[in-house]
């Protein structure tokens, strides 16, 4: 068991471990949901993107201390198993496993959705099925070259936002004949006013806000294949938040003062849809060239951050054995196979219900992170509880705000899984994942059976 945990290769250094974690969270949320989130809370979305990104710099500071602490390939999953017990640990990975599949099929949805900017005519589910067989290709490769793809995907959008917030800037101060210059940024509050929606709209347009945020916590999956965790892990937590709140408060912001939010719609990205209302034939073009690399971007986090936690589960014996299988590059071949297969199952929504999908699946990808967020921060704050004054002196990343933080943050979660109660639409989240846990737990009692505690010491053939 523990020689092949050895053979993942440690071969991530700290620049692919940060635009790993941005990939991740800067993709279909920020180009193609915001959409949807605008839409719902008109300019008050704002607030809501940086309420979310505080809420989330705390669970990857919890996730943090106990990354450094102890690297791990399953990460939250092996913590929850250490901290809450076994059922918890089996829940987490395979709920993180599940979420990474779902955003996965937002992701290549909003890729077909993309390529029809292009070519309307082309069915959206052909151009799903081409993209989940490249993205699983890239992943059978080493963990050195999914890192360096991973990087350039990213930094052309890093590139794209800066430019498109600059260019949005210029347009306000200068007009270009394409903006009327005193209005300024009063489309921000003047429509209606910044809480345009009302309170109920600011309210449930968190269930797309925190989707966007969902991979961020990526950057625990990744300690067990980075090369300094204990340099690298607290670098990349610290400016990726800052980083994610900074590209999505600015660039909507941007977009929302150039164009009044009810003229946003949600049939494509409103990156796209700004350039092209503005009479920018070619700037839409270019953005299209982005937002296409976003997606191939986040696909490509999200298979590897799957396939990592069902190989850590294997090596707990919570999933079977073959997910623990290693190609001699270092890769847990078996597992990227799996979610390549699994991700068909996205060309065949693609071809039943192309209008629906994405809603539909951002909603249950929003209840599985903010589950295994949960998680993360009950498993930080139990480990916490458990430690003597000594061993908190002795961390070498500690979390702030303890332990007021954390429980502002788990009440906000919780609050955030009660606005999908509130929607129509994403009232099936809870549904879908209600049966999903009571299927784990089933599961769980059936194939994994934890042993009794023994009476007497240990014996010789229980592996730990």
């Amino acid at each position: 068991m523990k020689d092949t945990a050895a053979a993942l290769t440690r071969g991530l250094t700290a620049r692919h471990i940060r635009f790993i974690a941005l990939g991740s969270a800067i993709g279909t949320g920020l180009f193609y949901g915001s959409a949807e989130a605008i839409n719902r809370a008109g300019p008050s979305v704002l607030l809501a993107y940086l309420i979310g990104g505080a809420a989330i710099y705390i669970v990857l500071r919890a996730l943090g201390e106990m990354a450094v602490s102890n690297p791990v390939s399953g990460s939250f999953g092996e913590y929850a198993s250490k901290h809450l017990g076994p059922l918890a640990g089996f829940m987490t990975g395979w709920t993180y496993t599940f979420e990474m599949i779902v955003v996965c099929l937002a992701d290549v949805t909003a890729f077909g959705v993309y390529m029809g900017f292009w070519f309307p005519d082309v069915p959206r589910w052909i151009w799903v099925l081409s993209i989940i067989f490249f993205i699983g290709a890239i992943n059978l490769l080493s963990v050195k070259v999914f890192g360096e793809v991973e990087f350039w995907f990213t930094l052309v959008k890093i590139v794209a936002i800066v430019a498109m917030i600059a260019g949005g800037i210029a347009i306000l101060i200068f007009g270009f004949g394409i903006h009327d210059t005193s209005t300024g940024v009063s489309s921000l509050w003047s429509d209606g006013g910044f809480f345009a929606t009302g309170f109920g709209g600011f309210v449930s347009c968190f269930a797309i806000v925190m989707f966007a945020f969902g991979g961020t916590e990526i950057i625990g999956i990744t300690a067990g294949e980075a090369e300094d965790p204990e340099r690298t892990i607290p670098r990349a937590i610290n400016t990726v938040p800052v980083r994610i709140i900074l590209f999505y408060v600015l660039t909507l912001a941007v977009i929302m003062a150039i164009n009044p939010w009810q003229s946003i719609g949600s049939e494509g990205s409103p990156f796209v849809q700004i350039f092209q209302g503005l009479g920018i034939g070619p700037a839409a073009t270019v953005l299209n060239v982005v937002v296409i690399t976003a997606a191939l971007s986040a696909i490509n986090s999200d298979i590897f951050g799957a396939g990592r936690m069902m190989f850590g589960m294997a090596q707990r014996g919570q999933a079977p054995a073959a997910m623990g299988q290693v190609s001699r590059n270092g890769v847990p071949w078996m597992t990227v196979v799996i979610m390549t297969i699994t991700l068909l199952f996205g060309a065949l929504l693609n071809y039943l219900i192309p209008d629906k999908v994405f809603l539909v699946i951002a909603s249950i990808a929003t209840f599985a992170t903010i589950f295994v967020w949960l998680m993360i921060l009950l498993s930080h704050y139990r480990s916490r509880q458990r430690m003597d004054p000594a061993e908190t002196a002795a961390l070498k990343f500690p979390v702030p705000f303890w332990p007021y933080g954390q429980l502002i943050a788990i009440g906000f979660l919780v609050f955030v899984i009660a606005v999908l109660a509130f929607d129509a639409d994403t009232r099936v989240a809870l549904v879908v994942g209600a049966v999903w846990l009571a299927l784990l737990t089933l599961a769980y009692r059936r194939w994994v059976r934890p042993e009794p505690a023994p009476a007497e010491p240990l014996h010789a053939d229980r592996v730990s």
